[in-house]
């Protein structure tokens, strides 16, 4: 079976799939913004991550039996590593950061991931097309007006944590197309939500935070349970079904419709202001990111039995990939074709 070329699905069951994930990952801004009012934010990811890993894990060993997690002990730690660098270092600065940002403004910088990993195909000597580096750069300016307008104080820290953390999520996803994982990716993700929580407990550990339920108000457990129920477990599972169903390049506008639904759901929850300067930052933003990713779907290479997506934009490729022999990824991989 080529895991390239998606089955030949209903467009209503794939509308449907892609209006989960863009509601539930734009959602999850503000999920986070809520939690961490009455949780401390590294500890409250740990929880999110860990019972996440714990339903999933069960899950997958209930249907599949123990053969889904057999992996080899360089597949384990490029897991590890992966989850310490998108949930512990990405996912957890985030949490930090929305103490003192808005949720949408957060989702906006977030929003800059695709941006970056264009950028880190330099490093593997893959030169991305010039209407693609002209996204990055715009998009990159979005960024910079969006950063150094108007911030100072905790806005200022804030927006700096969320940048570092949009950068190390965006080497971990960078890293999980490079490294050799698991050839099961609902495995995979057990390993890095369990790997990334752990990391996240001790980190949280370290800062000095502590968990006293009897400060944690009641909406911060209900959007807790949201996060994993629906974020971490109902999110992934409808992204991963439209990673073998659907276009790529179709899946790929997540990256700009998240962040505007992060910024109406912030807006209309926590009457989160919309000011002049988001709107122009998120627009320039969103209209570099969109240019990225058009760009990339315009110079996909024809194969045999489908088109494969340009490498660096889509991050989430990762996971179909997982299913394949390893030496179509290593062909995939390949700096120079």
């Amino acid at each position: 079976m080529d895991h390239n070329a998606p089955d030949s699905r209903s467009p209503l069951i794939v509308w449907g799939a892609l209006a989960i994930v863009y509601v539930v990952w734009g959602s999850t801004y503000l999920g986070i913004g809520i939690v961490v009012e009455s949780i401390p934010p590294l500890l409250g990811a740990s929880m999110r991550f860990l019972a996440a890993a714990v339903l999933l894990g069960g899950f997958l060993l209930l249907t599949s039996g123990k053969r889904a997690f057999t992996m080899t002990r360089r597949q384990l730690l490029s897991a590890s590593l992966v989850g310490v660098l998108l949930l512990t270092l990405g996912n957890g600065m985030l949490s930090v950061a929305e103490q003192y940002i808005s949720t949408g403004l957060a989702a906006l910088l977030v929003a800059s991931v695709p941006l970056w990993l264009v950028a880190f195909r330099f490093v593997v000597r893959d030169r991305p097309r010039a209407a693609t580096m002209a996204g990055v750069l715009v998009g990159l300016g979005g960024v910079a007006a969006l950063s150094l307008t108007g911030n100072e104080g905790a806005a200022a820290t804030g927006i700096a944590v969320v940048l570092v953390a949009s950068l190390l999520w965006a080497v971990g996803a960078f890293l999980s197309g490079r490294v050799t994982m698991p050839a099961n990716s609902f495995a995979t993700s057990t390993i890095e939500m369990l790997a990334g929580g752990l990391g996240l407990a001790v980190l949280g550990a370290a800062t000095g935070e502590r968990l006293d339920p009897a400060t944690i108000t009641g909406r911060s457990w209900i959007a807790l349970a949201y996060l994993i129920l629906v974020g971490s477990l109902i999110g992934f599972t409808a992204f991963s079904w439209l990673l073998g169903n659907a276009p790529i390049s179709l899946v790929s506008t997540y990256a700009y419709v998240n962040p505007a639904v992060a910024v109406v759901l912030g807006a209309l929850v926590l009457s989160e202001p919309i000011t002049p300067r988001i709107l122009v930052g998120g627009a320039i933003i969103l209209v570099g990111v969109a240019l990225v990713i058009t760009t990339e779907r315009r110079s996909k290479v024809p194969q045999r039995s489908g088109e494969r997506v340009d490498r660096g934009v889509d991050v989430g490729r990762r996971v179909r990939r997982r299913h394949e022999p390893q030496a179509a990824r290593d062909h995939v991989d390949s700096p120079v074709e």
